[in-house]
């Protein structure tokens, strides 16, 4: 399959620094106020979508390196598989999160509930719409509990660029000969 490559629209502008202490969820950073900064060359597709309330973001976790199939995410102790969490270490490192939009200003979106670390590069934006995304009936997996705890929940450094679980994917995932090579 051919490679696939995204380039930013823009960069989400946040007041997290770090990533340690950061909300998980949108739904831990109620009000918590930033914005994305659209470059100039994509203003005319910002047209219309100061009418909506609510908007997803789809941004590249940039400071995400490596991943392992399994992982302890934040809201369990237990090992769970990687597609099953919202662990910011994945294979195609991109983020999802559902904010506010409480203003449009030239090429800034003013954002309510943000929970991105600031400098993240923002790859597409889309409309939130009730009667497209609201489901009636779902299931929750194994966050059916936990879910509730989302609001206080902070991050840690399990998920940063240095953590354990992010050197023993690297490892991982070299090969013998490269292995050697980062050997000496």
């Amino acid at each position: 399959m051919p490679k696939i490559e995204f380039a930013p629209i823009g960069i989400i502008h946040s007041p997290f620094r770090s990533l340690e202490g950061m909300p998980i969820q949108p739904a831990g950073a109620a009000g918590v106020l930033g914005t994305a900064e659209i470059f100039p060359e994509y203003e005319p597709a910002l047209q219309d979508l100061e009418g909506f309330s609510h908007i997803y973001l789809l941004y590249h976790f940039h400071r995400s390196r490596g991943f392992q199939l399994q992982v302890v995410p934040f809201l369990d102790t237990r090992l769970r598989g990687l597609f099953a969490t919202r662990a910011p270490k994945r294979p195609n490192p991109i983020g999802l999160s559902l904010v506010k939009l409480t203003k449009v200003e030239g090429t800034v979106l003013h954002l309510e509930n943000l929970d991105i670390l600031d400098g993240t590069p923002l790859l597409d934006i889309k409309p939130y719409v009730p009667e497209f995304d609201r489901l009636r009936s779902v299931r929750t997996g194994w966050l059916a509990e936990a879910q509730k705890r989302a609001r206080q929940q902070r991050s840690d450094r399990r998920f940063g660029p240095e953590s354990e679980e992010g050197s023993v994917a690297r490892r991982k995932r070299e090969t013998p000969k490269n292995a050697a090579k980062a050997e000496e």
